[in-house]
């Protein structure tokens, strides 16, 4: 893996350079194994937190992976572009614009012991407007590359705190052309219900049913490409304890494993589709 300026990365995708790389702060990576006409994301993925924040955080360490998506870069970590963040949500949103991108509260609870300063806002803005440039770039490569582009846009979302049975996987569609989509995303709504999970797991799918794709990740790509089409996918935390943070790295693999298959075949009736 390269560790890249902002720059680098720019100009290496604008020559169609296969690579994998983190930027030279750390705070994403991206890996371009091939240009081909579809991308899986996972923003919220990350967990690293800047030194400098740590005493001024009323959060503990816990409640900020709570409200991360862990490992939802490990489940599509096989495909062949695959753009996630390495910071935490809470030093800034990547699915939040910037001037909502920093929190003063997180789920109900104050942030930060004292307000931020002027300085670590500005650091954490940098970081969010530079995966922006990238995911630009990389938009712009594939859209002049291929007459569409799908994306994947991976989460997971804690299933204990509803009090009603929620899905396993859940699309958000809100922010996307139904009209011209939906069949589509019924698609790959019901591909997503035919995964196989161990331990006795049940696989639901639904729409809009927890959340609805208001994530300024799918936004940002919406309005700014007309040809490509962002699949806001949730996948609920079956995959872990949410009360302990423990991992279960077997649900975790069965996920990644079928969605080597599933993926490809979604791309595939994306692309046969007149849309």
């Amino acid at each position: 893996m390269h560790k890249l300026s902002i720059e680098e990365i720019i100009s290496w995708i604008a020559a169609e350079k296969c690579f994998e790389a983190v930027s030279d702060d750390y705070s994403f990576s991206l890996k371009i194994d091939a240009y081909v006409p579809f991308v899986c994301g996972a923003v919220h993925d990350g967990h690293q937190f800047r030194k400098s924040l740590w005493d001024n955080c009323l959060h503990s360490e816990y409640e900020r992976w709570y409200e991360e998506d862990p490992n939802t870069m490990e489940m599509v970590q096989s495909h062949p572009i695959v753009i996630a963040g390495r910071d935490s949500r809470f030093e800034y949103d990547l699915n939040r614009p910037p001037e909502t991108a920093i929190f003063d509260t997180a789920w109900g609870k104050k942030l930060w012991r004292s307000p931020l300063s002027d300085v670590e806002k500005e650091q954490s803005l940098q970081k969010h407007a530079n995966f922006f440039k990238v995911t630009h770039a990389l938009m712009t490569k594939l859209e002049s590359l291929y007459p569409k582009v799908i994306v994947f846009d991976m989460h997971s979302y804690n299933w204990k705190r509803w009090d009603r049975e929620v899905p396993v996987w859940n699309l958000g569609t809100t922010n996307v052309d139904n009209d011209r989509f939906g069949s589509l995303i019924e698609h790959w709504r019901s591909q997503l219900e035919t995964i196989q999970l161990p331990n006795g797991l049940k696989t639901t799918s639904k729409i809009n049913d927890t959340f609805f794709g208001n994530g300024y990740f799918l936004k940002y790509i919406t309005q700014n490409f007309k040809n490509s089409l962002v699949l806001a996918t949730e996948i609920s935390k079956i995959y872990c304890d949410e009360h302990s943070g423990v991992i279960y790295p077997e649900v975790v693999r069965a996920v990644e494993e079928q969605l080597k298959t599933l993926i490809p075949r979604m791309v595939v009736e994306f692309e046969k589709a007149k849309v």
